[in-house]
């Protein structure tokens, strides 16, 4: 009787202790006793990836335009595509020597500017008109998408105030009600833009930061469930075009460009049909530059070609996890786990759309797709967070000075 009664209390306390574990305490765990290298061995594994793919981007694009475009116009977007990555590798430079760390005195500042330009998207003298979408600032010769940019400020601020909170975000009125209300408002004005894909991505990687940074799974899952549910019910209710996505998911209605792509794909079979010989981005089907870039590559590359691709973003994750998990600054270590799943989870929503497996979203494939805005941002995102090992990087250094002489 003594013993069972032993044997049940034990129990009672292990279940006891699981409860009270949290994500970031299994992450800790794991960091610690993990004996792995610098955290500046994985950033360099990230960059070494994010330039691979930016190079098979810049493939993909060139192939594009040579067959698309005129002689004159092949020549300028190949500058463009061009300009594109030094602006993107300009990006992951700035983000990496200042890191997280770097911008947090600024986070409040760059909260109420990516406010103002996600309005200013609303003006009709400021916003441009980009393949039928009202989503982009137009600034002089400057055209962007102001929803990438206030991703990531988003991202970066979540992680600062669950810092600050510390054990006070258990608390839903004064921890994660806040925090809520900013990302619902960052939300709506994106969802405004009729912008379903990025909303639901913006509002997913803030929850995802709050929930990892201690948050209650319930206080910050049941508010995504009522809002994000009912965003998409009422977008489908009023908006004829989100309507026929939706529709067009579950096989009840047809659409031309959800069904070349998916022929594309079936058509460049085991190793594809060669860069610039494939019929149905030669015939113009649109967006296989963009939204569906991935299809272009299993026309032309096949299955080979783009389970490459897929074992550089598997990759990327990988590298990115191991990275997360070897800082140990709690708000540098939030920072990279909010803007490095922001990125991994815009591929995989690009990927799905692009297989059937989601209504299609407009969501461009990081480092690969057309879009300076985005390559530029993705890459700013990767550069903070390689900026954060790059801190821990010289505490380690500072710390060891005879690895500092021998380095």
């Amino acid at each position: 009787m003594a013993r069972a009664r032993a044997h049940g209390t034990k129990r009672g306390a292990l279940a006891a202790g699981l409860r009270q574990l949290s994500f970031e305490d299994l992450a800790r765990r794991v960091a610690s006793s993990a004996q792995g290298p610098d955290p500046s061995v994985y950033a360099n594994a990230l960059f070494g990836v994010v330039l691979a793919l930016m190079a098979i981007g810049f493939l993909v694009q060139a192939s594009h335009a040579a067959t698309i475009q005129g002689v004159d116009d092949y020549h300028g977007e190949l500058v463009s595509q061009a300009l594109f990555r030094v602006g993107g590798i300009a990006a992951l430079a700035v983000g990496y020597r200042f890191g997280p760390s770097g911008v947090r005195r600024f986070l409040p500042l760059l909260m109420v500017a990516a406010c103002l330009m996600l309005i200013a998207v609303y003006v009709p003298g400021l916003r441009a008109e980009v393949n039928g979408s009202k989503r982009w600032l137009k600034l002089g010769a400057l055209t962007f998408q102001p929803s990438e940019v206030a991703r990531v400020v988003l991202v970066l601020w979540v992680a600062d105030r669950c810092t600050r909170l510390g054990e006070s975000l258990q608390g839903f009125r004064r921890g994660v009600l806040p925090m809520l209300l900013a990302s619902f408002v960052f939300f709506g004005l994106v969802l405004g833009e009729t912008d379903l894909g990025g909303s639901l991505l913006l509002l997913l990687c803030a929850l995802m930061v709050m929930w990892v940074g201690g948050a209650q799974f319930r206080s910050v899952a049941v508010p995504a469930i009522v809002v994000g549910g009912g965003a998409i019910a009422g977008l489908a209710a009023f908006i004829p075009y989100v309507r026929h996505r939706i529709a067009v998911f579950f096989h009840q209605a047809q659409n031309d460009q959800v069904s070349d792509t998916y022929n594309a794909i079936a058509h460049g079979g085991p190793l594809g049909v060669g860069i610039g010989n494939g019929p149905f981005r030669n015939a113009g089907v649109p967006y296989l530059d963009s939204d569906y870039v991935f299809a272009q590559l299993g026309e032309e590359l096949g299955v080979f070609g783009m389970f490459v691709v897929l074992g550089l973003a598997l990759s990327f994750m990988w590298f990115a996890l191991r990275l997360v998990l070897s800082l140990r600054d709690r708000y540098d270590g939030l920072c990279a786990f909010g803007l490095l799943i922001s990125v991994c989870l815009q591929g995989m929503i690009h990927c799905q759309v692009v297989a059937r497996l989601a209504p299609s979203k407009g969501m461009t494939l990081p480092f690969i797709s057309d879009g300076g805005t985005s390559l530029i941002v993705s890459s700013l995102a990767v550069g903070l967070a390689l900026g954060a090992a790059r801190r821990v990087h010289q505490e380690n250094l500072s710390c060891n000075p005879s690895n500092a002489t021998a380095s």
